[in-house]
């Protein structure tokens, strides 16, 4: 598949295209430069990047579904970027959000990416952002990413997403942990999913308490919504809220230095990933002596670049 014909399908929003088109940036291959300067710059900028975090088991998979049926009733073209733990044997994603997702199998107006997240604490995978590009220079005005919600430490959704959810459950025992890890500092709408359960109303006030007690944060900014997702409940208000965050961050200039922001530490992210393979190489060969501190035999390494 030559990259004109990728091109070609990008622009006709041909599927297999865009997907062919996201696994050259993921191999690193020549071609992915060629295809990702072809995008339309125009499309990329209007479209909106929703960001949905938060720990296993808060229905996240779910609630994104439920968003995306939502988004197309109003004839919107949604890409979802699913970041999925990495098998240690091949990299490759395990969990498979497009599985949970099968409902959008035959809408060839959405289209659902898996992503492995290769090991970085962050939950996102390096080329994420390219990831999102291709989505939006394909008319994808809707863009969801999903991160993999292993850990405390997926800080790094905010660099991608225009718009950042934290979804947590009542009962999950990780709320206090994802207070703690600094995410509802950083998300603009915090969600209680699975709201039919016990101990929702406990989570939404102390939600609420550090959102009003918090420091460092637009308190007109975060919000609390209470869905239950598996029901469609609370999804309406919860989209009118991302459109009315969306149309503020536009109007003050915030998107603006978001994405900003997100560009220069993209191509700090691809410039380490370019150098990595050559770093990795030296350290296999022995070109440096395995004395002394790993991190003083790193500062050699890199002067002899």
């Amino acid at each position: 598949m030559t990259s004109e014909e990728i091109i070609k399908g990008l622009r006709d929003r041909d599927p297999r295209r865009i997907a062919r088109a996201i696994s050259l940036v993921e191999e690193n291959d020549p071609l992915a430069d060629e295809i990702l300067s072809s995008l339309d710059d125009s499309l990329i900028d209007a479209a909106m990047v929703l960001g949905i975090t938060g720990p296993p088991g808060a229905g996240k998979s779910t609630l994104t579904d439920r968003i995306i049926a939502n988004y197309r009733l109003q004839d919107k073209r949604v890409g979802v970027i699913a970041i999925d733990p990495s098998s240690p044997v091949s990299g490759g994603a395990i969990l498979g959000d497009r599985i949970r997702m099968m409902g959008h199998a035959l809408d060839n107006d959405v289209v659902v990416r898996s992503m492995a997240a290769r090991g970085r604490l962050g939950g996102l995978c390096a080329a994420a952002g390219a990831a999102v590009r291709i989505l939006a220079g394909s008319g994808c005005s809707v863009i969801i990413i999903e991160t993999v919600g292993v850990g405390q430490s997926e800080m790094d959704i905010i660099r991608l997403a225009d718009i950042t959810a934290l979804v947590l459950a009542p009962g999950l025992g990780d709320d206090i942990q994802a207070m703690k890890a600094g995410l509802l500092e950083v998300a603009d709408l915090l969600i209680v999913n699975k709201a039919d359960c016990a101990g929702t109303d406990t989570l939404a006030m102390d939600m609420e308490s550090i959102v009003r007690g918090g420091t460092g944060m637009d308190m007109n900014r975060a919000k609390v919504f209470k869905t239950v997702a598996s029901e469609g409940k609370g999804i309406e208000e919860l989209l009118a809220a991302i459109e009315s965050v969306d149309s503020s961050h536009r109007k003050t200039g915030e998107r603006r230095l978001r994405r900003d922001r997100a560009y220069d530490l993209e191509v700090l992210d691809w410039a380490l990933e370019m150098i990595r393979p050559s770093l990795i190489e030296k350290i296999r060969k022995g070109v440096h002596d395995r004395k002394g501190a790993p991190r003083l035999q790193a500062a050699k390494l890199l002067e002899q670049r």
